[in-house]
């Protein structure tokens, strides 16, 4: 309209390409029971490309940064959203969420590795029936290792909390990072404000 409030003529009608799409909000499923499966769909886009939309999802591929090892693993559960604690309470998966992941398959990793187990019995050295040649290596790459604490105490639990670093919406995929240092730190804070805030 005109600052006098007068209408003016439209000049450029709508466009296929300005048109925008219903959210994917893609759920976390437990991956068991009817209904309870990965549901992905495709979707045609312009110039005859094609999305991924994720509808419900149970698992993704997670990296390890510091020790450069990558899983597929299970999402166990949506802990921390900063946009939207509705996100949380749904358990919706999108960009940039603070999930928890199952930490066996970075514990195998890590006990086949470094010949070291982490978990509830504590960081033990592993004995298991291995040539001179293959103990050596893991020996000599045992000395050097480095874990965060935090780390550690996560994998007594069993979950480790990751951020996802893809658009399950737009690739179908829920793949993202575990999170550790001060990143770790700064969302530890997060959660536990959040709990005392409840109590």
């Amino acid at each position: 309209r005109r600052n006098t409030g007068g209408r003016r003529n439209v000049h450029k009608k709508k466009r296929k390409f300005e048109t925008g799409r219903q959210p994917a909000m893609t759920k976390l499923v437990s991956g068991t029971g009817a209904g309870q499966e990965r549901r992905i769909r495709d979707v045609r886009t312009r110039g005859g490309n094609t999305k991924r939309r994720a509808l419900r999802l149970d698992s993704g591929n997670f990296s390890w940064g510091s020790e450069v090892a990558t899983r597929k693993t299970r999402i166990l559960d949506v802990v921390y959203n900063a946009s939207n604690n509705e996100l949380v309470r749904t358990k919706t998966l999108v960009k940039n969420c603070i999930v928890a992941i199952d930490a066996t398959p970075f514990r195998v990793w890590y006990q086949s590795h470094y010949g070291v187990h982490l978990g509830k019995k504590g960081t033990e050295e592993e004995t298991a029936s291995r040539s001179n040649h293959v103990q050596r290596k893991v020996a000599n790459r045992a000395k050097d290792r480095v874990i965060d604490p935090k780390i550690v105490d996560q994998f007594n639990v069993g979950r480790l909390l990751a951020c996802i670093s893809s658009r399950p919406g737009q690739s179908g995929r829920a793949d993202g990072y575990v999170l550790e240092g001060r990143e770790l730190e700064f969302y530890q804070r997060q959660l536990n404000r959040k709990k005392g805030k409840k109590q």
